[in-house]
């Protein structure tokens, strides 16, 4: 009987160390994932439009969800390159978008990335809402395709 206690203990340890080292690796390739839109946010903090670039395949899109004035669903579709044209074009203050809430979800080639946000232009709340990213694997490297994201300004943490 005191065989089979032991036994069992050293399978349960063992399984649980097998159980830790998978988490590990998942954060470490969600952290990999996640690299290429940590990028984007930092050469937006920077205003450096090459580290923004980089972050994206050449034909990415990029749209937002929101209501207008009158109350309208609308939604807005931008050019990658005048998004990274504006984050390159000089301005006064830094523009911080700061997420939080980031779920990855690895599919191979393919992944998404959802997160909250806040963002703010230098410490001026702005708006807040939802990003969802689409990246793609291509040369071992990951690439945003396309971000689709809400905007409000009430009812922001």
């Amino acid at each position: 009987m005191k065989q089979l206690l032991v036994f069992m203990l050293f399978v349960g340890i063992f399984q649980n160390d097998l159980i830790a080292q998978k988490q590990s690796k998942l954060k470490k390739k969600e952290a990999v994932i996640y690299q290429p839109i940590a990028a984007l946010f930092d050469g937006m903090r920077e205003g450096n439009a090459t580290k923004a670039s980089d972050a994206f395949i050449e034909e990415a899109t990029l749209q937002s969800y929101f209501k207008n004035k009158k109350g309208e669903t609308v939604i807005h579709t931008e050019s990658i390159s005048n998004f990274i044209k504006a984050i390159g074009q000089p301005h006064d203050e830094i523009w911080d978008e700061r997420i939080y809430k980031i779920k990855v979800h690895d599919m191979g080639k393919l992944a998404q990335v959802i997160t909250e946000y806040q963002f703010y232009v230098g410490d001026k709340f702005s708006h807040c809402g939802v990003n969802a990213f689409n990246l793609v694997k291509i040369n071992g490297q990951w690439k945003i395709a396309q971000i689709i994201d809400t905007r409000r300004v009430k009812g922001c943490k």
